[in-house]
């Protein structure tokens, strides 16, 4: 593979020397030939000829008619507009040069431009379309591609289902949009299969495509038995939340009732929304299944749903789940009442201990608002390389955020951090620390913290700090 333009210029010298195409660039990857376009144009303007590095040694002839495939490749790839037009002529001699004329339908020279897009259009068929479709899309991205973009939709219009599936599988999601728009405007894949192919792509735009279409399709006696297990199972968010808002279409809201705790946040509004449509009350719903604090089946996204549409009174039933067995229970409770505006700094704080990560997380971010009320000492206990790292990060942040002496105390003391993160996260900290003007000057133990971190500074800016700080240099 030709990874950028110098190995694409290595790869013209290889061919300028005769060395067959095939064994000089994979000629099924598109990038190669980009690479060898690139490359074979490439100027080493040290030299004082000023010409690509193989035109040194091998330059080409006046007459282009004798020349093999490997030197007629590099003709298409000329700096001379005139041997590239008349290359585009010749390379019908030779259709393993197909690629280099796609690219040259987007040449910046009408005459190349237009020799060459007459010519894709004479030997473009269905099989070499499905051959060059990647090529012909990553070109279409540039200024007057567009043309090999149209002609290839024109032609693979007429491609089956069967011929279109290598695309539909093809690693290059641009690919594989441009294949799934066509099987849909050309009704090659049933609903089913839409769906499935939603669930499947690890592509957001394919997932919507394949998903919108899969539902809106014309539908036959049961055929969302077979569009909605697989949107409803699908791992993205995206694609679930599109099969929870069918079911209402589907004539079966009850379905979306599980999806009222779903993990992500945009299914369980969508699933709240079918509710209320059917006359249900998502509220009350979310609060049947908060009442029992112990409950180990109690799903962490009904813990957050009761926040998202409850009121604050609905604080008293999610304070009891801070101490759930579930550490996700306990991320979402104190998620819950941050989002409800009832998180008490003295209730949240044993948290920060918490031995899951995710916890202490939602805990750092609801004490933030809080973080000058918080015991000092308390907190820089945390920093401790002894501590796990998840408080350490936590326990920093809030110091980081309440600023002052202490927040440059932590800092300094995590310089030796073990993890390489947390230390380039500290030096950066003490860098951009500046004196709080609500501090007294003159602190001694500042100038002590600086000078221990001053392989961080500059001479004129570690001076600029002790001054700002009061302290003598």
């Amino acid at each position: 593979m030709l990874e950028d333009i110098e190995d694409g210029a290595a790869a013209a010298t290889r061919l300028s020397e005769g060395a067959p195409l095939h064994g000089t660039l994979d000629v099924a990857d598109p990038a190669d030939w980009l690479a060898l376009d690139a490359g074979a144009r490439e100027v080493a303007w040290h030299r004082p000829q000023f010409l690509p590095r193989w035109e040194h040694s091998a330059p080409l002839p006046a007459d282009l008619t004798q020349l093999g495939e490997s030197r007629l490749a590099l003709a298409l790839c000329h700096r001379d507009g005139r041997i590239r037009q008349e290359a585009v002529r010749q390379s019908v001699r030779y259709p393993g040069l197909l690629p280099l004329v796609v690219i040259r339908c987007a040449d910046w020279a009408g005459p190349v431009r237009e020799h060459a897009r007459r010519l894709l259009c004479e030997a473009l068929n269905v099989d070499s379309a499905l051959d060059l479709a990647p090529l012909i899309l990553r070109v279409g991205r540039r200024d007057r591609g567009a043309f090999g973009v149209d002609v290839l939709g024109r032609i693979l219009r007429q491609a089956s289902h069967g011929q279109l599936a290598v695309l539909l599988a093809d690693p290059d999601r641009t690919v594989r949009r441009f294949a799934y728009q066509l099987a849909i405007d050309g009704r090659l894949l049933r609903p089913a299969e839409l769906a499935r192919a939603a669930a499947r792509d690890q592509d957001t735009v394919v997932q919507d495509l394949c998903a919108t279409a899969a539902l809106t399709a014309p539908k036959e006696g049961d055929a969302y038995e077979e569009v909605l297990p697989p949107l409803l199972s699908a791992r993205n968010p995206r694609v679930r939340s599109a099969g929870v808002t069918a079911l209402r279409r589907a004539g079966r809201p009850k379905q979306a009732e599980p999806f009222l705790s779903d993990r992500s946040a945009l299914v369980r509004a969508c699933a709240r929304y079918v509710v209320r449509q059917q006359g249900g009350d998502p509220a009350a719903w979310y609060r049947q299944r908060c009442t029992a604090p112990d409950d180990p089946e109690l799903p962490p996204g009904a813990v957050v749903g009761l926040a998202e549409c409850g009121n604050r009174a609905d604080a008293g039933l999610l304070r009891p789940l801070l101490v759930h067995p579930t550490a996700g229970v306990r991320a979402r409770a104190v998620a819950g009442l941050r989002a409800l505006d009832r998180a008490d700094a003295k209730e949240l704080r044993p948290l920060l201990d918490d031995p899951a990560a995710g916890v202490v997380r939602e805990t750092t971010a609801a004490l933030l608002p809080s973080a000058r009320e918080l015991p000092a000492d308390w907190l820089l206990e945390r920093t401790s390389s002894e501590r796990p790292r998840h408080v350490r990060v936590g326990a920093f942040r809030l110091l980081n955020t309440r600023g002052g002496t202490v927040a440059l105390r932590a800092a300094v003391g995590l310089l030796e951090d073990p993890d390489m993160k947390l230390r380039t996260w500290a030096a950066q900290a003490v860098q951009r620390w500046h004196p709080s003007p609500k501090e007294r000057r003159g602190d001694a133990k500042v100038g002590e913290l600086l000078d221990r971190s001053r392989h961080l500074f500059s001479d004129h800016v570690l001076r600029r700090r002790k001054w700002e700080a009061g302290v003598d240099s």
